[in-house]
């Protein structure tokens, strides 16, 4: 049988096996789901870990726009897939509702907002020298942000492993390697994907998934002036090799990109990649928008594009060559059960990286005071909005910085 991919324009008709697939409440149009996306991408503080569990209240319990196995399904690929999660996540259901367009336009829209954030933050660094204030304001986030990424790590805790002790017992396994490791290790999620199959849906035959310019000196102008074509050809090479081989979103890039641009290229001193991290800390959208303003500081606005089009290019392809075939055997006992492990591995893996994201934050009394008092908000008021309890506890850090 020739095999031929055809990408239908909504989840609900690509579904082949009803009963196995929830059906969603509401069918959006693609201009919807944009539209959503980009508000996501110009509001949506945290991180990956409180982004993919925005997308999960926002998109499958209160609009029911995405149907719980679709999320999971996405949750699951993203997370085998190098590159950031949660703009891979986005992605792949802008995919599943309209194929290649779907997946483009949703794709633009979440990462265009935080884009021209740090472009603007770039060139007032570039011109006006240290982001002296960063320094309050992320003191302050940073507590904010710990008590969203919890709040979301347990939602995610609570929606996934249910009573299954072993998709608990991988969860665990993978909490724990990445508090120890301070990273995230592909080849443990396929071992708890390979693990859960081989527990709950024992193939008789073998079953896996198929994985298939001439410009003017002001556009290349960063921290140290001029920049070559040269340079502007590495910073697209290093962030293309970062997109294709990183995983682990966020939390794994950081350290790659260190390596890179501060230990082997020397574009940035220690103190400047820092706070290359702190700007995309305090802006919305997927974390690796650094590379955006890293590579503003490097080779100026042409910089930025080259470093930020590489790094998210890669993840791009692969949902639109790769979903396909992955979709297509994703109700298979075997893939399901694979995808299980998989997802139960992904959640561990958030919840560990939301232990070391908050350790690092915490650093002091009054910021767990901070956290404590963000939680508790959270919980108390539901519909509290995520960027005006960040913009709060940031002001709240500037006062108690300045001060200490």
């Amino acid at each position: 049988m020739a095999v031929r991919t055809r990408v239908v324009p909504s989840a609900h008709v690509m579904t082949t096996n009803s009963e196995s697939r929830e059906s969603t409440s509401t069918q959006p149009t693609l201009r919807e789901l944009v539209l959503y996306f980009l508000r996501l991408g110009a509001l949506g503080f945290g991180g990956p870990i409180a982004l993919v569990g925005y997308m999960q209240r926002d998109l499958v319990e209160t609009r029911k726009w995405v149907s719980k196995e679709d999320y999971f399904e996405g949750l699951a690929f993203s997370q085998l897939c190098p590159g950031p999660l949660a703009a891979q996540l986005a992605k792949y259901l802008g995919w599943v509702h309209s194929g290649t367009l779907g997946a483009t336009l949703t794709g633009i829209a979440f990462i265009f907002p935080s884009f021209l954030m740090v472009l603007g933050l770039a060139s007032l660094y570039v011109h006006f020298g240290q982001l002296a204030w960063i320094q309050g304001l992320f003191y302050g986030i940073g507590a904010a942000v710990s008590a969203i990424i919890v709040r979301s790590a347990w939602k995610l805790i609570q929606k996934t492993l249910g009573r299954d002790y072993l998709l608990w017992v991988l969860f665990g396994a993978l909490a724990i390697t990445t508090v120890w490791t301070q990273s995230e290790v592909v080849w443990l999620f396929l071992l708890s994907g390979f693990v859960a199959m081989l527990v709950k849906a024992p193939p008789k035959l073998k079953a896996r998934p198929v994985q298939a310019e001439i410009v003017g000196p002001g556009l290349v102008t960063g921290l140290l002036g001029a920049a070559s074509f040269g340079t502007v050809v590495s910073v697209f090479l290093f962030f293309l090799k970062a997109g294709a081989f990183v995983f682990g979103s966020g939390l794994a890039i950081v350290p790659f990109l260190y390596g890179g641009v501060v230990g082997k290229f020397h574009w940035l001193t220690e103190r400047q990649f820092l706070d290359a991290v702190a700007v995309a800390m305090i802006t919305p959208g997927p974390i690796v928008i650094t590379s955006g303003f890293i590579g503003y500081l490097v080779a100026g606005p042409l910089g930025a594009c080259a470093a930020a089009l590489a790094v998210f290019l890669p993840p791009y392809l692969l949902v639109i060559f790769a979903a396909p075939y992955y979709r297509r055997f994703a109700q298979n006992r075997q893939v399901k059960a694979f995808v299980q492990g998989v997802t139960a591995a992904a959640v561990g893996a958030i919840a560990g990286a939301a232990v070391i994201l908050s350790r690092r934050a915490l650093v002091d009394v009054p910021t767990v005071l901070m956290a404590l008092i963000s939680f508790a908000v959270l919980l108390g008021f539901k519909k509290m909005p995520e960027p005006l309890l960040i913009l709060a506890a940031g002001m709240a850090g500037v006062v108690l910085h300045r001060g200490s």
